[in-house]
């Protein structure tokens, strides 16, 4: 890989990983990934933004040894998980003199996961700076920003924000900061859904504390860099606020085709009633294009056959994912068949525990729907336009 410039003296020196394509053994990566390191020197001193996952460590080291870098003084530490912190060891261990500047939650939680002595640490508290030598780093504590200890560091002297997680995308990349804008836009969506969305309450404050700083340039750890910050800004006010979009998702699964029948009919019912659907089959879908999808949909209809006597577990499985996400859709319904009975309706309500939506009439078959099942489903479609019409809806 190569050294890219972002602004003189601020060079990225993080790593591309083409080929990832699950991350913590759970999120897919269809675009791969990166991990963004930034080197930032001051006249003084010389601070090291994060470092890389430790598979890629030998290629951070690279772009260090290609700088000729051959002091560093700070690695400061956004975030404890070691997609960024993995390499911490590795360079402490190249460059003794260096420090690890962190808050306190960050330090207890990479002694508790990497090898680092604690006399290697310096801390900061919200609101800190650190000199580099006509360049400050001032560090914004984040909690929960994704994990308790996150933090955010913003060079000052030149607005360029180092935003650790938040507003990132995994997107593998040689374009760090020339993309094309849509495909980011839906790499970015879906990052936000499946890793930001359950603290989708507690990110607006942090957007109107970065709306302050007006920062000219956001460097996020995963992704691209944005060069014109108000791109991202905007997509998580949207993303982050209550509206919805006037579109229903149909995850389901079905086993014998009587569910199918009922999702491609309730499909067909509301799509003429201007409604976007879009009927998502969970047993080959991608679960983060599922994810993205609970961003803004307004309406959730989960549908899925009888399983002996709850719901098929691929549907079990999206209302927990649902429901761990804190999803904002704003009315849910059930429709499914069964053969002689189940408790399906009680289980799936049950999973939704964390969903403040309004439960709509749900519609079960036994068997193969029947004139009075499509009307039954045509009644419910009517309910989600009449709900649509009642709420804020995007454009």
């Amino acid at each position: 890989m190569a050294v890219i410039q972002i602004k003189k003296g601020i060079h990225w020196v993080g790593a591309i990983d083409w080929d990832r394509r699950l991350f913590d053994e759970l999120i897919p990566l269809p675009d791969g990934t990166t991990y963004n390191a930034y080197l930032v020197e001051g006249s003084e001193k010389t601070a090291l933004i994060d470092t890389v996952d430790p598979s890629k460590t030998g290629e951070l080291l690279e772009h260090l040894q290609e700088l000729g870098v051959r002091r560093l003084d700070y690695i400061v530490a956004n975030h404890a998980e070691q997609d960024h912190s993995g390499s911490i060891p590795e360079v402490l261990a190249i460059y003794p003199e260096a420090v690890v500047v962190t808050n306190e939650k960050c330090k207890a939680m990479l002694i508790d996961l990497l090898p680092i002595a604690e006399d290697r640490f310096q801390t900061v508290a919200d609101g800190a700076s650190l000199d580099l030598g006509g360049r400050t780093l001032e560090f914004i504590l984040a909690p929960w920003v994704h994990w308790p200890e996150t933090m955010l560091t913003y060079l000052r002297e030149e607005k360029v924000l180092f935003s650790c997680d938040f507003l990132g995308s995994h997107l593998a990349q040689s374009e760090l900061l020339l993309w094309d804008e849509n495909h980011v836009y839906q790499s970015a969506k879906r990052y936000f859904a499946e890793i930001m969305m359950p603290f989708r309450h507690l990110i607006p404050k942090y957007l109107q504390r970065l709306r302050t700083l007006a920062p000219d340039v956001i460097a996020p750890s995963h992704g691209v860099v944005y060069p014109h910050p108000e791109f991202i800004l905007k997509a998580y006010e949207e993303w982050t606020a209550d509206k919805v979009r006037n579109r229903v998702l149909i995850p389901f699964v079905s086993m014998h085709g009587s569910t199918r029948e009922m999702v491609e009919y309730l499909t067909g019912a509301l799509m003429r009633k201007n409604i976007s659907v879009f009927p998502c089959n969970v047993i080959r879908a991608d679960i983060g294009e599922l994810a993205k999808e609970l961003v803004d949909a307004a309406t959730v209809i989960i549908a899925s056959p009888t399983v002996l006597s709850g719901p098929h577990p691929a549907i079990l499985y999206v209302a927990y994912l649902a429901n761990a996400l804190r999803a904002k859709f704003k009315f849910a319904s059930i429709i499914g068949s069964f053969g002689w009975g189940g408790r399906m309706l009680e289980i799936l309500q049950a999973q939704l525990a964390n969903v403040k939506a309004e439960i709509l009439e749900p519609v079960m078959v036994k068997g193969f729907p029947r004139p009075a099942d499509y009307q039954a489903l045509d009644k419910l479609a009517a309910a989600i336009a009449e709900k649509h019409r009642g709420i804020g809806i995007l454009t």
